[in-house]
């Protein structure tokens, strides 16, 4: 159901109780859909659900990616320069 900000605000608890016993309600500011109220369940579930930001995602101890990486010294080096 669909709820103009007014009567969302005047009807507060109407519109709780709908959200809660139908799920979602959308709110509208001057005729465009603004804000969602749903149940804290719902909330929980798309949280839950959510991927993680990229600031969590490189923060978590998650492996990232595989670089086969060669130990160290054994990159081939260029042989010296010799100057007459």
């Amino acid at each position: 159901m669909s709820w103009a900000v007014q009567e969302a605000k005047a009807k507060f608890s109407e519109f709780l109780k709908a959200s809660v016993e139908q799920g979602p309600q959308v709110v509208t500011k001057r005729g465009e859909e603004t804000a969602v109220l749903v149940p804290i369940g719902e909330y929980k579930r798309l949280k839950d659900a959510a991927r993680p930001n990229l600031k969590e995602w490189l923060l978590s101890s998650a492996v990232k990616f595989d670089i086969p990486l060669r130990p160290r010294n054994s990159y081939n080096k260029r042989p010296p320069v010799e100057f007459d």
